[in-house]
């Protein structure tokens, strides 16, 4: 089902569109060779969400960004760290990762010797007009299955990789003020993204 997911805008405030989403379960595929994986973070057989609300206004809390941590262990609870002993964090040849000087964080865990077994995340601040386009788009013109969890806005899709018999996938979760945008390929440890979510709000 193809949701919409979009901010109006009216000459005395800005009014939020919250969208009507569906759920789905991402898959996770393994290889022999790669380092160990898991099952991808999801929320089972969540409930479509029907709630349109074009005259809702943002309240204040709403529109203050949650605090974006500089360490990418911290976010992760004890169940999530022990699917991912082994893999290396934030290794300095995939590039910048880290704490940003623009206050995002990027977490990159993977080997990389590995061929294709890896996960990044992003967390990074955005207001809510241009969340809800994003994801929106990538409902409608990617087919990612998008549903609005724990006050949030969630969208995922899971695809086979290209090149390896393998599962890749993409989870991006919207609330507060900040985007949590993760990337995976063969390596997505059960209850990843809902540690992250925990983690920031509570």
């Amino acid at each position: 089902m193809r949701v919409h997911i979009s901010a109006l805008a009216t000459a005395a405030a800005s009014v939020a569109l919250i969208a009507t989403l569906s759920a789905c379960a991402p898959e996770n595929g393994t290889s022999p060779d790669a380092t160990p994986s898991a099952t991808a973070s999801l929320v089972p057989s969540p409930t479509p969400i029907a709630t349109i609300t074009p005259d809702a206004e943002p309240s204040a809390t709403a529109e203050a960004a949650t605090e974006i941590p500089e360490d990418c262990q911290s976010l992760l609870n004890a169940s999530v760290l022990a699917e991912l002993e082994g893999v290396p964090l934030n290794d300095p040849a995939f590039g910048a990762s880290g704490s940003q000087p623009d206050g995002s964080l990027i977490c990159i865990w993977g080997d990389p010797a590995a061929d294709t077994t890896g996960l990044t995340t992003t967390i990074s601040y955005m207001s809510r007009g241009p969340a809800l386009d994003m994801l929106n788009e990538l409902a409608d013109e990617q087919d990612f299955t998008c549903y609005t969890p724990d006050e949030g806005t969630r969208c995922e899709k899971t695809w086979e990789n290209a090149t390896y018999p393998v599962i890749d996938g993409r989870t991006l979760y919207w609330r507060n003020g900040v985007m949590i945008d993760t990337r995976y390929s063969n390596l997505a440890p059960s209850g990843y993204t809902d540690a992250i979510v925990a983690s920031l709000y509570g």
